[in-house]
């Protein structure tokens, strides 16, 4: 196990500064290439690493590849970034696999931002920044916008955050559920916990060892373009500008939250067209594989059951192989089969292969409640037009075989784990392609099973893209490249 350089390494990566309430993303374009080179070298000073967690403001930075190649990055070294990186999310076979489908809702078009739309201005670095407070946050944010226009940086859009949380303090999504309850732990991070929830760090950072025992490609410098030997040695005397840092997947996700409780509604009533607020709940934690309070349904079948220590100590195969507990389509159980998967379900084997799935989830909530219970019922009798979301961030050193996968195979394959005509339940793509509808979800059960049809979308894509989260020492290059 390598000695993780937290002082080169961003702090999102180690952290998603949970103590810090505030939050808000900025995105921004470069106009003046030189002037952005000297305006990111003042910044790199107050980039928060992962040596010591944020107290109080907190600021990282990421670049895409437009971003990257409009900085003036060498053609050398943009070649060497991975193909994904390079094409984008929006390139027209990643946005079929990652369900954003033309003249769908989900339709790069569509998007405020990281789209398609040429009337739109091109994304090239993204400021993430945190707080105590919004009064804080405003006025650290408000100081680095008023620096743009010397630096030769245009500022295009702030995305907001508000942090939702139950009366427990529990962190909450709009749907209603708690959220960022599996996260993996980095092996070599101050955490420890489950051998299976162990994942090597060249998972989510550059430089290091990944769950296959080698390094993930990383970007690479010719020597020669890097004479003050900024970066560090990498493999084949090439300078490493991919140590220490990762790839950023950003998804601006809208939820509709009133459509998802009207349709669970709808489809549970009585015989007689009455409310059945108890099989309204549990189709719900169905479909998400959880209960509100985030205790996992392997954990507690039949209700919830809020004093469930662990939330997050379950595996599905001996306990669920069938699916009756947990149905094989749930969200949690698409998105992190743990042990579920072939080709020997229930082993070693199975959860050697999850683990290269794995992602570091780091985004934040949007938009007002419907309701501060989030509570069903509360919801569907108030309803407020307002749009709410999730800023969906993960951190992965390999885009293609992280979040790509998951979002292609699991999440969008209408024929996982043996089904058939179906995708995520929550956020699944609905897009009727080549392999028909996919509006269904299946429950298994004794002795038949039970299928809830013509379900909506719930989830759409409002903007996105692909980043570079680079370690401190790769910035102070990027900062010092000369024309």
């Amino acid at each position: 196990m390598s000695h993780l350089e937290l002082q080169d390494i961003q702090s999102i990566i180690a952290s998603g500064c949970g103590n810090l309430k505030a939050a808000a993303y900025v995105l921004l374009h470069i106009q003046d290439a030189p002037l952005a080179r000297q305006w990111l070298s003042n910044l790199v000073d107050r980039v928060q690493t992962s040596q010591d967690p944020p107290s109080d403001l907190c600021l990282n930075i990421a670049f895409t590849y437009e971003g990257l190649t409009t900085l003036g990055l060498h053609q050398s070294t943009l070649s060497t970034f991975p193909t994904e990186f390079k094409e984008g999310m929006t390139e027209a076979n990643r946005s079929r696999i990652l369900g954003d489908h033309e003249d769908s809702e989900n339709d790069p078009k569509l998007w405020v931002w990281g789209g398609t739309n040429p009337q739109q201005t091109r994304v090239h670095i993204l400021l993430l920044l945190y707080a105590t407070d919004d009064e804080q946050l405003d006025e650290f944010c408000t100081t680095l916008v008023d620096q743009l226009p010397k630096g030769g940086v245009e500022f295009i859009l702030k995305l907001d955050t508000l942090t939702l949380k139950d009366e427990a303090g529990r962190f909450r999504e709009h749907f209603g559920f708690q959220d960022g309850i599996s996260q993996p732990i980095i092996e070599g991070l101050n955490r420890v916990g489950s051998p299976d929830n162990t994942i090597k760090a060249g998972e989510f950072i550059l430089g290091y060892t990944n769950e296959y025992n080698l390094l993930t490609e990383s970007p690479r410098v010719k020597p020669d373009l890097d004479p003050h030997n900024i970066l560090p040695s990498g493999e084949f005397g090439f300078h490493d500008l991919g140590r220490n840092g990762s790839y950023l997947v950003f998804r601006h996700l809208s939820q509709k939250v009133e459509e998802f409780w009207r349709f669970l509604e709808e489809v549970t009533q009585n015989p007689d067209g009455s409310s059945n607020p108890e099989e309204r709940l549990k189709l719900a934690a169905k479909m998400v594989g959880r209960w509100p309070s985030g205790t996992s349904l392997v954990q507690s079948p039949d209700r919830d059951d809020p004093n469930v220590i662990d939330k997050n100590d379950f595996a599905y195969h001996h306990v669920d192989a069938q699916g009756f507990r947990c149905p094989f389509g749930a969200h949690i159980r698409r998105s992190n089969p743990r042990d579920s998967l072939d080709p020997a379900p229930g082993t070693e084997r199975s959860i050697a292969i999850n683990k290269t799935h794995r992602l570091l989830r780091r985004g934040r909530t949007y938009g007002e409640p419907i309701s501060p219970s989030f509570d069903p019922e509360a919801i569907l009798n108030n309803p407020n037009p307002g749009e709410r979301g999730i800023h969906f961030i993960c951190i992965n050193a390999n885009i293609n075989r992280q979040f790509e996968f998951i979002q292609h195979t699991w999440v969008n394959n209408p024929k996982f784990n043996g089904l058939y005509e179906e995708t995520d339940p929550l956020v699944g793509d609905r897009h009727p392609g080549k392999m028909g509808k996919t509006d269904i979800f299946t429950i298994p059960g004794k002795p038949i099973r039970k299928r809830i049809k013509n379900l909506p979308q719930f989830v759409v894509v409002r903007g996105g893209a692909y980043f570079l989260l680079p370690g401190i020492k790769a910035i102070r290059y990027l900062a010092s490249i000369s024309e």
